[in-house]
């Protein structure tokens, strides 16, 4: 799953991607990081020929709707492009402006004054990326190509703009002695810190050839996006005969005969592809040839040769970013990267993934040796393969705890997932309230909005829930803001969640998996993180915080989707409203450690991917992009066939289009500390208000304005423990005894 949190309230470089790779640790994936109709009617192959009337451009004015909610009926492709370069234009001016002023240099007059620039291209930008991600068409697709470097220069234009570094880095020397309160020293100390890692301290020349790099970059990035959009969307899997979707439901039939029909093949089936390795279908497809062609097709995307192969983006993404990195002063592109998370450096972050690879893969062998009996017991003829893993598995689920995925799905129906699961563990949990708004407009019908109401009863956001996949949507979930809270600003939060759940047919409902049930909790913990930011400066708004921090809170949300009490106020079957039976429930819950070898080592395999690919130096990168990947997998120990990486190379958007370079092993890292804050949680009565009052107080407030480990610690009231994430994915009694314990963040 894959997150754009576009969380600034101000344009000055705060356009950050969450990824969600929906639960990716816990099998249901944030981050790494939408999918593509029809040009909608207001459309044009090119921009530049079309003009916009800019007296009726929304995005030039502060919407007027309840919290400046973005007018969605109003906003055409045409309003984006004069927005956003109006938008730079004015940025670049006020950050030249402020650079320029013959007065000392203040907090106030340089910091502050900067946190209030940009606010149209905020504006602007937010939306325009947010519809790149769920709503694209070729139109905005070719926007952004053309804007992607614009905006590395816009970027480099103020972060290398040498005069107002001069004045950041007067502040910053003076700062001990300042009297600033703790949130605006932060913030000093934040944008001193941004400065410097984006090249201000530079000579000349090498400021050349970083805006160079910087460039080809942003183009890199946006290229290999669409490539893994237009792979997958161009991947469907068409089946002639119904008799080969043996294993489906009727309603997953159905789906398939309308994706056909969508796709202009009519009277035949069409199984769409998500942006990761396995795909759900596999899991219930009884013939075999159909899996394997499956699998080998999500397999092969963007690395078989054609317009979207991305394997020579892969190599030249990774040489610039060395290049970059060394040039800034590091040893490679994962030393400048982990440099400002809470891991800290390369050696941390290698001993946690190789400390539970091997335990990890331990399980995932054995976990296969179990279905290979079974295989054998049938006659099968063959050895596991990466086609069978889902299939079999649910062989093994229903042989050991009586029951499979297709006895849960009537019991979880979306609607009363999100309002009596999700919004109701949010009420016990922190009092708010939700109240739909059909009043308010979206971009597609399908889109719903929910105003959100305090424990007070004022008024705290907007929550946007856009559940659907379609084929302008990217793959994956993930959270991202319209609006975000500051103080500064007077602004309340915007947030919206985007699953990708296939679309029934007509008329039917919408059944989920349990990975998908986990998904909704997981990427309303991330809204819950924008909702409660109680900040005054837009920096720090929401989930503005460190990579390999941001998922901890989402993953602790999670909980509530097993919580008994919750579970059962929305667990109920789709058509007699009856609650799921306790003895089914109970076969649930005592099922939560089954396939964590297959869970953990396919997330393994692909953080290890994306280390090793960002550990190397410029003259080390590879231009065979495969083979690289197939030995960096060996060298780790991971190279088990039937278990490939959740992301291959090219199609691993985490790593190459944006945020989770070299910090895909986030949702690890945020695991330790996420299964940690669960046992408080239990320990101090579960489910209770005081609970939540003090998880939002301590840290779900504070967004980024504090340093992270200390914000955790606030909460829990010590150092995080391994011991729970280690009994929460079954490696204690598993793992081979020489193994050592996993590293847990730094004290």
């Amino acid at each position: 799953m894959h997150y754009l949190n576009s969380s600034s309230a101000s344009g000055f470089l705060r356009t950050a991607t969450v990824t969600c790779a929906a639960t990716l640790l816990l099998g249901a994936a944030l981050i790494t990081p939408c999918r593509a109709a029809k040009p909608s009617p207001s459309s044009s192959p090119n921009l530049t020929e079309k003009k916009a009337d800019v007296s009726a451009n929304p995005l030039l004015t502060e919407s007027k709707l309840p919290f400046n909610l973005p007018p969605f009926d109003k906003i055409k492709d045409e309003h984006f492009k004069p927005a956003l370069e109006q938008g730079i234009a004015e940025e670049e001016k006020e950050a030249d402006a402020i650079a320029k002023r013959i007065e000392k240099p203040t907090f106030e007059n340089t910091v502050v004054a900067l946190e209030k620039s940009g606010l149209l291209l905020g504006r602007a930008r937010r939306v325009f990326s947010n519809f790149g991600a769920c709503n694209t068409n070729p139109t905005l697709q070719a926007l952004e190509k053309e804007m992607a470097p614009k905006f590395s220069a816009h970027n480099d234009a103020i972060h290398l703009n040498s005069a107002l570094f001069a004045r950041i880095e007067a502040l910053y020397n003076a700062r001990e002695s300042s009297n600033l309160d703790a949130e605006s020293k932060w913030l000093l100390e934040r944008y001193y810190k941004d400065f410097v890692r984006a090249g201000a301290k530079l000579s000349d020349a090498n400021k050349t050839k970083l805006k160079a790099i910087n460039a080809e970059l942003a183009k890199l990035q946006t290229d290999f996006e669409q490539n893994v959009l237009k792979e997958k969307n161009a991947s469907s899997i068409v089946v002639d005969k119904r008799e080969d979707l043996a294993g489906f439901s009727d309603s997953e039939i159905a789906a398939a005969a309308a994706a056909a029909k969508a796709e202009g093949k009519e009277g035949k089936f069409a199984i769409r592809l998500l942006n990761t390795t396995g795909q759900p279908s596999l899991a219930s497809l009884q013939n075999r040839a159909l899996r394997e062609k499956i699998m080998q097709t999500s397999l092969a995307r963007n690395s078989h040769g054609g317009e979207f192969d991305n394997k020579e983006v892969v190599s030249r993404t990774a040489k610039l970013r060395a290049e970059r990195a060394t040039l800034l002063g590091y040893a490679n592109h994962a030393a400048y990267q982990l440099e400002d998370q809470t891991a800290k450096d390369v050696p941390t972050v290698n001993k946690l993934l190789s400390d539970l690879a091997p335990a990890a893969v331990a399980n995932a062998r054995k976990e296969g040796a179990d279905m290979q009996a079974i295989i054998n017991q049938e006659n099968g003829g063959f050895e596991l393969g990466a086609c069978d893993w889902d299939f079999y598995s649910e062989k093994v689920r229903k042989a050991r705890y009586a029951f499979d995925e297709s006895q849960l799905k009537p019991y979880y129906e979306l609607n009363h997932v999100i309002t009596d699961g999700v919004f109701y563990a949010a009420t016990k949990l922190y009092g708010i309230t939700f109240k739909e708004r059909k009043d308010l407009p979206t971009y597609l019908p399908e889109v719903r909005i929910w105003e959100v109401t305090d424990r007070d009863g004022k008024p705290l956001a907007l929550f946007i829930g856009d559940y659907y996949a379609r084929p302008s949507k990217r793959g994956g979930a993930w959270m991202n803001q319209y609006v975000g809270q500051s103080g500064l600003l007077g602004t309340k939060p915007v947030v919206a969640n985007h699953l990708n759940i296939p679309k029934p047919a007509a008329g039917e409902p919408t059944l989920l998996t349990f990975d998908e049930v986990r998904t909704a909790f997981h990427e309303f913990g991330h809204a819950l993180h924008g909702m409660f930011s109680n900040v005054k400066y837009p920096r720090f708004s929401g989930t503005s915080v460190p990579r390999d921090f941001v998922e901890y809170p989402s993953q602790v949300n999670e909980m509530w989707a097993t919580w008994p009490e919750i579970l059962k106020n929305y667990a109920k079957h789709y058509k007699t409203g009856e609650p799921m039976p306790q003895e089914l429930l109970d076969k649930v819950l005592a099922a939560e450690k089954f396939n964590q070898g297959f869970k953990t080592t396919e997330y393994l395999a692909a953080s290890l991917l994306d280390q090793a690919w960002h550990q190397l130096s410029p003259d080390q990168v590879p231009t065979d992009t495969l083979a690289f990947e197939a030995e960096a997998l060996k060298k780790a120990g991971v190279d088990y066939p039937p278990v490939p990486p959740r992301y291959r190379s090219t199609y691993f958007s985490h790593a190459f289009a944006g945020g989770y370079s070299a910090g895909y092993y986030s949702y690890l890292w945020s695991e330790v500390l996420d299964a940690d804050s669960v046992e408080w949680m239990k320990q101090h009565g579960g489910l209770k208000r005081e609970n939540g009052d003090h998880f939002r107080e301590t840290l779900l407030s504070r967004g980024g304005s504090d340093d992270a480990m200390k914000l955790f610690k606030n909460f829990t009231g010590g150092d995080p423990d391994v011991t729970p994430l280690l009994k929460r994915r079954g490696l204690t009694k598993t793992a081979p005894a020489e193994a050592p314990a996993p590293s847990v963040p730094p004290k």
